[in-house]
């Protein structure tokens, strides 16, 4: 397996893993939110703008992931040395 085949795969499995997280995250905190408003209907207006802020923190969490998934697979530091380093192999 070489050094691209590996950061594919880096990349393929942190941005599932980035992806599984936020969405439990944004599920536990819906899920509260609906039964904070169900509870208290008269807190609607104030649970649902800390949900809101709450899930934009949450959703900054896949974009990191999305990110760092990019700078593995197209600006990877490392290109230059696994290059350097497959040619040496095939020679």
């Amino acid at each position: 397996m070489n050094f691209f085949t590996m950061c594919m795969l880096a990349a393929g499995f942190g941005m599932a893993i980035g992806a599984f997280g936020t969405g439990i995250g944004q599920g536990l905190a819906v899920k509260s939110a609906v039964e904070g408003v169900s509870r208290n209907p008269g807190a609607s207006g104030k649970i649902l703008t800390t949900m809101m802020i709450g899930l934009a923190m949450i959703e900054s969490l896949a974009i990191y992931v999305l990110v760092v998934c990019l700078i593995i697979l197209f600006a990877n530091p490392y290109k230059d040395v696994a290059i350097k380093a497959l040619e040496t192999v095939a020679k």
